[in-house]
């Protein structure tokens, strides 16, 4: 049920995280001279961080990726400029954590001049992060602080959770004339696999994916967890439960006639996110969904979330933190 390419699409190959990523950009360097790239070594021979550059400097030249110093609050207020003149850059703020340091530019300047200059200024920025607990990178380098993003209005927050999304919602970011953030989990990097189309294949902004149809609840998720909930799900077909799981996709803008219509029709509806749980986005979705259909439920939303705690680093806590099969599937036999 992905969003069709916006142009001729090749035969889909079978890639990771990181080729459908390295893919996209390729593409959108490939036919908009005004993309561009920056960021931390992300030139050769690493291809930054985790390799998602890799190859891209030496085929496209160094002026189109473009390392930038150990700053973010160099690399966001460079992009912002790019942007408002005429450019498409796409920034990598290597890890989620430290979008913090250049949040005033992302939240009061790109987030707020296309409102502000009343639609004269659109700013075309796409920012790529990466993010997510398993990788045992420490409690500062792990954060989802997607509910942060999606509080700030005028900024559009994606989270994808298969190659072929990745792929495709990347271009339309990068695509789009408002200011994107592009949240990567980073368990999903080298573990992730899946068909993904070749060429020009972009994935609608704004429209959730109903990665499994079911009757009895709705599972609403997103990023890494989609993975999770799918397994658990045919674990519970197996047991004469019907799940069905709705990959958001995009959170900001937020698809609520999907998710509204599965819950009214199955009238109950678990949220699994690996943010912690205090003004999670999930707050969001189950005040929504009670907001709505409050007569209809047979059962109230519950939430499936990391602890309220920073990330550990021991990596038996580390699993214990990330919101696991087994508790995803208590709260789905909770409901019924």
């Amino acid at each position: 049920m992905t969003g069709a390419g916006t142009a001729t699409q090749q035969k889909a190959r079978t890639l990771g995280m990181v080729q459908a990523l390295n893919e996209a950009l390729d593409v959108a360097l490939s036919i908009d001279p005004t993309v561009f790239a920056l960021g931390e070594d992300i030139q050769e021979p690493g291809g930054g961080g985790f390799g998602v550059h890799k190859g891209l400097g030496v085929k496209h030249g160094a002026h189109r990726v473009r390392m930038t110093p150990i700053s973010e609050q160099a690399i966001m207020g460079a992009a912002i400029g790019a942007a408002i003149s005429g450019l498409r850059p796409v920034a990598e703020i290597m890890l989620m954590n430290f979008v913090h340091v250049c949040m005033d530019q992302l939240v009061n300047h790109a987030a707020k001049l296309r409102y502000m200059s009343g639609g004269r200024t659109p700013v075309p920025l796409t920012v790529r992060t990466a993010t997510g607990a398993g990788g045992g990178f420490g409690a500062q380098h792990s954060d989802m602080l997607e509910a942060q993003l999606v509080h700030a209005a005028g900024l559009k927050v994606v989270v994808p959770s298969n190659p072929a999304d990745a792929k495709g919602l990347l271009l339309s970011c990068i695509f789009d004339d408002d200011p994107c953030v592009f949240v990567e989990m980073t368990g999903l990097y080298f573990a992730a696999r899946g068909p993904v189309p070749a060429g020009d294949h972009r994935v609608p902004l704004g429209r959730a994916n109903i990665a499994r149809a079911g009757d009895d609840v709705t599972v609403v998720t997103y990023g890494r967890q989609v993975t999770d909930c799918l397994a658990v799900a045919e674990q519970l077909a197996g047991e004469g439960v019907s799940v069905e799981v709705i990959d958001l996709r995009t959170l900001a803008p937020l698809d609520t006639e999907t998710l509204l219509s599965s819950v009214a029709r199955t009238r109950r509806a678990v949220v699994v996110h690996e943010a912690v749980r205090r003004n999670g986005f999930g707050a969001e979705l189950s005040a929504t969904i009670h907001a709505e259909l409050f007569g209809q439920l047979a059962a109230p939303v519950v939430r499936v979330t990391a602890p309220d705690t920073p990330v550990p680093y021991a990596k038996s806590l580390e699993e214990a933190y990330i919101p696991s099969r087994p508790r995803i599937a208590a709260a789905i036999q909770s409901t019924l």
